[in-house]
Order: C-alpha cells, then sequence, then structure tokens
C-alpha cells in the first residue's frame, strides 16, 4: 500500500510541474520581463496546503525559465525566488500572509536580476515584478484559495494535510 501512496504522490507532484510549466510558456508574453504576470505563480499557495508542492513548483519553475530570454540567470534567480517564497508559504498560518512572500521575494530577486542583466532601473523593476506578482498571487491566488479551502472536495484532491481549516 505504500508503494501505491508513493506514486500517487509523484504523479500528483507531477501534474503541478507540468501545469505551472504549461501555464508559464503558454502565457509567455506575460510571464517573463520587466512587466510579468505569470499566472503559474497562483500554485505556489498549494504549498500552504500540502508542504510536498514545493518540490513540484521549484522544480516547474526552473523548467519553466529555461524558455525566458533571460536563459540561465532565470533559471538560477528565479528559481531561488521561488524557493524562498515555498519555504515561507509552507511555513505560514494564514493564507493571505502565505501570498505577500512570494510578491516580496519575486520583487527583489528578479528585480536585481533585471538590474543586472538588462540594465533597467532597479526600483522601478522591483516595483512593477512586485505589483504584477501581488496581482497574481495575492488578488486572483486569495480569490480562488479561500474559496477553495472550504470545499472538501478540492482539500481531498489535493491531499491537504495542514492549514485546512
Amino acid at each position: 500500500m505504500k508503494t501505491r501512496s508513493r506514486i500517487y504522490q509523484i504523479i500528483r507532484l507531477a501534474i503541478i510541474t507540468a501545469l505551472y510549466v504549461t501555464l508559464t510558456i503558454v502565457l509567455s508574453f506575460i510571464s517573463y520581463g520587466d512587466i510579468q504576470f505569470r499566472i503559474a505563480e497562483i500554485l505556489i499557495l498549494l504549498c500552504f496546503f500540502r508542504k510536498d508542492y514545493g518540490i513540484a513548483l521549484v522544480l516547474g519553475c526552473a523548467i519553466a525559465n529555461f524558455f525566458s530570454p533571460l536563459g540561465i540567470v532565470d533559471v538560477i534567480f528565479g528559481t531561488l525566488a521561488t524557493v524562498f517564497s515555498v519555504l515561507c508559504v509552507m511555513k505560514a498560518k494564514n493564507l493571505l500572509i502565505a501570498s505577500i512572500y512570494p510578491v516580496v521575494f519575486n520583487g527583489i530577486i528578479i528585480g536585481l536580476e533585471l538590474f543586472y542583466v538588462l540594465d533597467l532601473p532597479f526600483f522601478l523593476s522591483m516595483i512593477s515584478v512586485a505589483i504584477g506578482e501581488a496581482v497574481v498571487v495575492m488578488v486572483l491566488g486569495n480569490l480562488i484559495f479561500f474559496k477553495l479551502k472550504k470545499n472538501a472536495g478540492f482539500l481531498e484532491l489535493i491531499e491537504a494535510n495542514q492549514n485546512c481549516k
């Protein structure tokens, strides 16, 4: 029975990884650059309900960033921003607070990346990335997940094991 459970876990994480990559690439015109609304970032809030989704999201971000115009630099630093975000979201006890972490980490790290690689103004880059992240995660993400966290079927589907109330 443990083998079956482990297989389901791997499948669940693979689906989330694929979903993150697909959403990012299909919507690439708004997923990269100094003004970005990476819709896939909503998925980071899954870590609020179950920590192991972090693995899928970090891997999904790394794969998606191979398609970034900034190449390997974005693979490294974009993924680093996701690692920090995921680690903090996992530990959060409040969904609204959890949604702040991706805004802060992406704003600062991607802002610095755009400053060093594309020579864009740091403060403006940081603010524009943070605003895009806030719209996606804090507004859309919270609207979606505040509703979904009240749905027992959803919590069962994602096998939520924390912050289920």
